[in-house]
């Protein structure tokens, strides 16, 4: 019988000593969700099991200067916060999607990020809000932008010895609009057929484009960026036309494979179908917030 030690450390200094240690016998747990099934896979057999549970500088949200997440902060712990689904209702969209309530209950933002799927939910909105990734080891503390991140399935930046601590966002632009849209077969604890991500930022005239991001899963080996669309979409009128071009050249820059799940032609198709759909709710969201705003200043 296959077994592990179990190890808690109560500081993030502790956890990468103990990675330092123990090298490739030791892997980091946190909520287990991936990496539990792949030890009953046997995919992975590492001798220590490193919990990151018990380390609190992990576990926290923090509003102070834009965003800040710990790693090791649960999906359902972002689900329930009505700060995030109101300053940045994206994320509340993606994880509130993820599993079940009992998956979400357990598993964390940096496990979900650090399992490099291409079907992350977490990646795509944390494409389109310029995240950062802060990781740390013994040598210190590194920013990655999390657009350069993901190397390919199920590989990171991340070298022996380094943690995913948190990821921090600047604050948003006013009058911004952002959305995630999971499209799965069914209404169930499903991957994602194709998930994308939007951020809209308006100029006054709350039509014009002032900043456009576009994120997509299971759109190629990693999360990715559609920039070629961002940049067509940014300085013009935001309309239905507009939104209809910008999700042909992003279905175009994808390079989506034919899967149990979906087909590369359908998923090609589905891009352009919902970067122009995730658009409107975009443009929705802005008025909306933008409506608020005026609201309450009077």
């Amino acid at each position: 019988m296959r077994t592990f030690e179990y190890l808690k450390p109560a500081t993030v200094t502790e956890a990468v000593e103990i990675l330092n240690q123990y090298g490739p016998r030791a892997r980091i747990i946190a909520g287990g969700t991936d990496l539990m099934i792949q030890w009953k896979k046997k995919l992975v057999s590492p001798d220590y099991m490193v919990s990151l549970r018990n380390v609190p500088e992990l576990n926290f949200i923090d509003f102070g200067d834009g965003l800040a997440i710990g790693s090791a902060t649960r999906h359902r712990t972002l689900e329930l916060s009505p700060e995030i689904q109101h300053r940045y209702p994206i994320i509340h969209d993606a994880v509130s999607q993820l599993g079940s309530v009992q998956v979400r209950n357990s598993a964390t933002i940096g496990g979900n990020l650090c399992n490099a799927a291409p079907s992350a939910d977490t990646a795509p909105p944390m494409l389109v809000l310029d995240a950062q990734a802060v990781i740390k080891s013994a040598h210190g503390e590194r920013i990655v932008p999390i657009t350069q991140f993901f190397k390919g399935p199920g590989k990171t930046v991340l070298a022996p010895g380094e943690i995913l601590a948190q990821l921090r966002i600047s604050p948003t632009l006013p009058r911004t609009g952002m959305a995630y849209w999971k499209h799965t077969r069914r209404k169930a604890m499903d991957l994602p057929i194709l998930g994308v991500a939007m951020l809209l930022a308006f100029e006054e005239d709350m039509t014009t484009c002032a900043k456009a991001r576009i994120g997509l899963g299971v759109a190629a080996p990693t999360p990715m960026r559609a920039s070629k669309a961002e940049a067509y979409l940014e300085g013009k009128a935001i309309t239905q036309e507009t939104l209809t071009k910008a999700g042909e050249i992003a279905a175009q820059e994808a390079s989506p494979r034919t899967t149990i799940r979906g087909s590369e032609w359908y998923r090609r198709d589905m891009i352009k179908v919902l970067v122009r759909r995730t658009g409107l709710w975009c443009v929705q969201r802005a008025q909306d917030a933008a409506s608020l705003q005026e609201g309450q200043s009077h």
